[in-house]
């Protein structure tokens, strides 16, 4: 289950058939997961009829609907700093602007292999070719971001379709794994083991002085808490965390 807007939600089978995937609402289980529903869906109104028969309960007048190790001031100043943002009209795409994107990628991308293809492979205009295909990929990777984001088109259908296109085609990559891996990013952004952009070796990457509390399953599918002695916090609090969700209490060993 999760907390969207004070009402609780039993997703458990919803879960696996979410446009989005099951794990980006794996990571808010347990959660209040408000401000990232109000992030990634942008037509709500049609994606609450499908919460009517989600829906179990609601918090309990006296239960804070925020996490207990996140700011209640934090969480309204950014909400209202959101509505801001709305209501200025800063989140609706420019067409022309993104016409010109589009544009700017595909004359420099067909200009590389133009001049590859017209001038030979010598140095200068293999220098040349590569510079132009260089700033082309640069352009369409962050374009199809944008697609990704569903910010460019006002129907998800349209900025899919697009992005397959460019990331697919253009760039040689599948969207879906782009769009499975940065959906994470966004609804745990730099949260260790749910953020797949901070999933790295601990000797290549590591977050201040200490890596956040890491849960694993070990071979007899027993939950196992690997803690630094900062981590002496009650098995209460670290359950509650944000970046913790523990899915056993059967805890076998803590080291």
């Amino acid at each position: 289950w999760l907390v969207i807007d004070r009402k609780v939600y039993d997703v458990s089978k919803f879960s696996k058939h979410h446009p989005g995937g099951s794990r980006v609402i794996r990571h808010y289980a347990g959660q209040d997961a408000t401000d990232a529903f109000v992030a990634f869906h942008n037509d709500k109104s049609l994606v609450k009829k499908y919460l009517k028969s989600l829906l179990i309960g609601e918090l309990a007048p006296d239960q804070p609907s925020f996490e207990s190790n996140k700011k209640k001031s934090l969480l309204e100043d950014f909400r209202e700093l959101r509505c801001t943002i709305e209501k200025m009209g800063l989140l609706r795409p420019n067409y022309i602007f993104f016409s010109l994107i589009f544009l700017h990628f595909v004359v420099l991308d067909a200009a590389s292999w133009l001049t590859v293809w017209y001038f030979g492979i010598s140095l200068v205009p293999f220098l040349i070719g590569i510079a132009f295909f260089t700033i082309a990929q640069i352009q369409m990777g962050w374009f199809q971001h944008d697609l990704g984001h569903c910010s460019v088109f006002g129907k998800p259908k349209w900025n899919r379709l697009l992005q397959i296109v460019v990331i697919n085609v253009l760039k040689g990559l599948p969207a879906s794994w782009w769009n499975h891996l940065h959906n994470q990013h966004h609804a745990k952004p730099n949260c260790f083991r749910k953020d797949p952009d901070l999933n790295m070796h601990p000797l290549l990457f590591s977050l201040g002085k200490t890596l956040s509390v890491e849960v694993s399953v070990g071979m007899s599918g027993e939950a196992k808490i690997l803690m630094t002695e900062s981590y002496r916090l009650s098995l209460e609090k670290r359950r509650r965390s944000s970046c913790l969700t523990i899915i056993s209490i059967n805890i076998s060993s803590v080291s």
